[in-house]
Formats: structure tokens, sequence, C-alpha cells
């Protein structure tokens, strides 16, 4: 058999984790089995449906180098194939026209929950059809469910599931809209394209009796099922479309790699021993279903900032300066106006976590130090600082050489002529010429900013203490 798997994401909202990692691990069984990966998008449901959802769908994938053999295929431009299918099933008295209003089904829902019975249709319009026609009336279409029997199936992560067809409704497959329905859709689409494995969340659980009911109706084969936990917060909030999601393009965003983003999801269910490491090569080696885990997972961030720091000091040195060059550009980062991204790297790429920090570290050289935005500034810039700042200004103003041992000389000289330990130096001369009370090596910074900049800020801040007269 050969394998065939599906990422069908809707766009009706954020492409979030849980949705990145239901298509990571179909396309790395496929991958892993040498079958194929197919992207669906399912785009029926006209009033949820996002702008540009499917632009991101599509660039978020691309972004993590997840790619497709087919696809995209789409749901709205398949209506003819779904409608020609259930007209032949109404024919069949496989389906059936329902007629029922919203308050009819309403009133029938409320009687049973007061009698405690399960909320079901009540099969008003099951047999409605053999006699009588109402098709100036708006009317739905609802499978005819099995009335007794079992829906039976090997799930591959939670094993064997049950359901018994009395437990299930006679859903809806065709609004009064005329768009069919996901769980109608999702059945051909799966039929038409040969599906193979179906991997996707566990929410889906309860639908999938459903769609099995209506694969046997219509003599489709039945796919393997493979039910991932839910992905949840600290709290035990489930991560979703709709709450404590995340975009999966706000990472890029973020300044994480896709290296270390896809790394992180992996292990969010599956495991392979102890190892916490895995490339895309890796990964499509040695992913299976069996590994995977019925328990849910829990999204810790500290554990991506890990991973992101670990690529961004393991990835290539040409990787890595293309990478930040172009984030230097999305970020209006005139990067010909200060030191080369070379240098830049070579100082901060271990230093950092993610590219962002990286890019907020590196402004310091392409932008004016704002002492005004500084918190308790007070205690890094006052009139006893000033004396410090005014020897370093003549110290550095005399350098010939613009040099890293003549710099740090020249700071350990003061240091050692004010009586003060070398923190006491570094802390004003580093508000002074970033605007930041944290910083890589003073000594580098200043080397890198060049002697111009650094006489024009350190200036500024002794401007900055006599015009507000700050006191210690």
């Amino acid at each position: 058999m050969i394998i065939k798997t599906r990422f069908a994401p809707s766009p009706t909202g954020n492409l979030h984790i849980g949705n990145i990692r239901t298509a990571l691990y179909s396309w790395l069984f496929a991958k892993n089995n040498l079958g194929s990966f197919i992207l669906r998008i399912e785009d029926t449901d006209i009033t949820r449906y996002k702008k540009n959802s499917i632009e991101n769908i599509i660039n978020g994938l691309k972004w993590l180098n997840i790619d497709w053999d087919e696809g995209p295929y789409f749901q709205s431009k398949r209506l003819d194939r779904y409608n020609y299918i259930i007209n032949n099933m109404i024919k069949q008295k496989l389906a059936y026209k329902c007629y029922c209003s919203k308050e009819e089904l309403e009133k029938n829902k409320i009687e049973q929950i007061l009698i405690g019975k399960k909320v079901k249709y009540n099969g008003k319009c099951r047999n409605l059809n053999n006699f009588i026609h109402k098709d100036n009336k708006s009317f739905v279409v609802r499978f005819r469910n099995p009335d007794n029997g079992i829906v039976k199936f090997n799930d591959k992560i939670r094993g064997t599931i049950i359901f018994h067809n009395n437990e299930l409704d006679d859903l809806i497959i065709k609004r009064t809209d005329g768009i069919p329905t996901y769980n109608f859709c999702v059945v051909v689409d799966d039929w038409d394209m040969g599906i193979t494995h179906i991997i996707r969340g566990e929410e889906h659980i309860n639908n999938t009796p459903r769609q099995i009911n209506i694969i046997k109706a219509i003599g489709a084969p039945i796919p393997i099922y493979a039910h991932v936990s839910m992905i949840v917060n600290k709290s035990g909030e489930k991560i979703s479309k709709r709450f404590n999601n995340m975009d999966i393009l706000q990472y890029k965003k973020s300044g994480y790699l896709p290296e270390a983003l896809l790394n992180y999801i992996v292990r969010l269910g599956w495991s392979y021993g102890n190892q916490e490491i895995f490339s895309l090569d890796d990964m499509k080696k040695l992913f299976n279903l069996k590994n995977i885990s019925k328990s849910p997972s829990i999204l810790n961030i500290n554990k991506l900032i890990w991973l992101n720091k670990y690529y961004l000091s393991k990835l290539s040195k040409t990787y890595m300066i293309n990478y930040l060059t172009d984030f230097f550009e999305k970020n209006h980062i005139n990067i010909n106006n200060g030191p080369k991204v070379n240098d830049l790297y070579n100082i901060f790429h271990d230093r950092c976590n993610t590219l962002k920090e990286i890019t907020n570290l590196c402004s310091i050289f392409y932008r004016t130090p704002d002492y005004s935005k500084v918190n308790s500034i007070d205690k890094y810039l006052n009139l006893d600082t000033k004396i410090i700042l005014n020897k370093l200004l003549k110290k550095f103003t005399l350098i010939n050489v613009w040099s890293l041992l003549i710099i740090s000389s020249s700071i350990k000289e003061i240091s050692i002529k004010l009586n003060l330990n070398f923190s006491n130096i570094a802390m004003p001369l580093r508000l002074a010429i970033t605007g930041m009370v944290n910083s890589p090596p003073i000594n580098y910074i200043i080397y890198l900013m060049g002697q111009k900049k650094v006489l024009k800020y350190i200036n500024n801040a002794i401007n900055f203490i006599s015009l507000n007269n700050i006191k210690l």
C-alpha cells in the first residue's frame, strides 16, 4: 500500500502550534514511508472565513520547510462533486431532506434535556420524502445514520474505539444555503484523493464514527486513523484556533528559527528514547506512530527558547548572516550605517535566545540612545557618574588607533585613577553609549560603535545629566 496523508486546515483563524503539529506528523509519516503528503484547504465555511488565512497557511508551511506533493486543493472548487454524491444518496435513501425549522429543533432539544435524554435529531423527516415533497421550503440534507449496531475502529495511538450507532445523530451533510458540511466533504475528499492514513487531533474522535458510517454508505475504503492528544498551557487550558493561540508566523517575527520550532513541535507528544535534538533528516528517518503519547502535551516556552539558542549557535555562519541580513531589512535597519553583519554575528550569535533579541541589541549601533525611556535612569546617570563620563570622554578623544586593546586599557586606566571597580565605570558608560542597562561586553560595543558615535553619545549623556541636574 502506498501511504498517503493530508493536512486539511480551514482558513478560519490562525495557523497555530497544534495545526502545525498535525501537519508535521502527517508529513513525517508520509516521508518515513516513502508516501505522499497532500495539502487541502477546507474553505466551505464562508461565514467564518478570514481574509489572508490561506496565504498565512501556505507561508507558514513554506517557512517551516513542510512541502506537499499535491495541492493545495480547495473544497470550494469541488461543490459539484459533493452535490452529485448527495443527490445519489437521497435517491438511494441513504440521506433525506429535513424541513424542520430552527424553532422546532430547539423545542425538541429542550424537551430531550428536560427528560434526561441525549440530545439528537428526533427523526421527524426521516421518511417524509417517501410520500411528500416540499422543495419550495428551506431544507437541509441529513445522513440516515444506522439505527443499531456499532462503529469500531483501531486508532493507531489509542487502540480500539467503539461507538454505538443509537448514540449517533442523523447529522446534517448539506446546509440550507446549499453548502455541504465538513463531516461530509472530508469523507469525499479523502476518498477521491486516496488518503490512507488520517492523523489529526483528538477533538475529531467523535467525528470519526459519523464519517466511517458515511464512508460505508458510499462504498469508500476506510482510512487508518491516529488521533493525537491535545496541547495545553501550564494551567491545563487547551491550545486551539480560538483560544490561547499564536499565529505560527508570529514565531518567525519573534526571531525563532524554523529548525528550532520544528524540533520543539515534534517533541510535543512524540519521543525517540532520550534524544532531544532532531534535524529534519532525523525526523523523517525516525518518526513513527507507535511512539506518540496518549497524554496531553504541555507548552513550555523555555524549552523552545533553549532549542532556539542551540540552533543559533550551531547553524553555519553563512546561513546565519544571510538570515540576520534579511531580518534587519524587514525591521528597517540600515546595515550600511553601522558595523558589518559579520562582526555583529561574531559577538551576538551565542549570547542571545532569538533573532529578535539579536536585532534589538544590534539596533544600538543604528539609533541614538533615549535616556528618558530608561527606568531608574538617575541610578546610572547622575552628578557622580558625570565625573566618570567626563574622564572617559577626554580619554577616548585622545585615542589615535581605535582598537579593542586600547579601549580596554583606557577604561582600566580610568578605573584605577578614580579608585573604582570596573562595574562602577562600565554601567554609566554602557547606558551612555547604548541607552540600555544590559549588553554584551562594553569594550566590544565601544569598538564596533566607532569613535565618532561613542564621543557623541557620551557627550549627550553628560548634557542630559546637566540639563536634569540629576543627583544620586
